[in-house]
C-alpha cells in the first residue's frame, strides 16, 4: 500500500517502529527481535501514554519535515473509532497511510 503522496506503508512502519525502538533503548529495556507491525502500542504496557504521544508527534514530525505532508493523528477522529488505530504498529501505518490519503 502506497499512500497518494507516493509514501509508502513500509516507511510509515519503519518511521513507527524506530521511534518505538528509540523510547525501549532510552528506557534501558530490551527492544523486541521482533519488532514490527504485530508489536503492540497499547495494552501489553508496551508504552506508557506519554511514550505512545512522544511517538505519534515525532513521526508528525518527520512526515512534515523529510515528506512534506502535514497531518494530525492523535484527534477526536481517531480516538472516537470502533477499534483504536493507536493498537498496534500495523494498526497505527494503517490509519497514517488513510490520513495521507485523505490528503491528496
Amino acid at each position: 500500500m502506497t499512500a497518494s503522496n507516493g509514501l509508502p506503508r513500509e516507511r510509515v512502519v519503519e518511521l513507527l517502529t524506530e521511534g518505538v525502538r528509540g523510547l525501549l533503548t532510552e528506557r534501558g529495556d530490551p527492544v523486541p527481535a521482533d519488532l514490527g507491525e504485530s508489536t503492540r502500542l497499547i495494552g501489553e504496557h508496551v508504552l506508557s501514554s506519554l511514550e505512545l504521544v512522544s511517538v505519534i508527534v515525532q513521526l508528525e514530525e518527520t512526515l512534515a519535515d523529510d515528506h512534506g505532508v502535514t497531518i494530525t493523528i492523535a484527534d477526536e477522529r481517531a480516538m472516537s473509532q470502533k477499534h483504536s488505530p493507536f493498537r498496534s504498529v500495523g494498526t497505527l501505518a494503517d490509519y497514517v497511510c488513510q490520513l495521507l490519503a485523505e490528503q491528496a
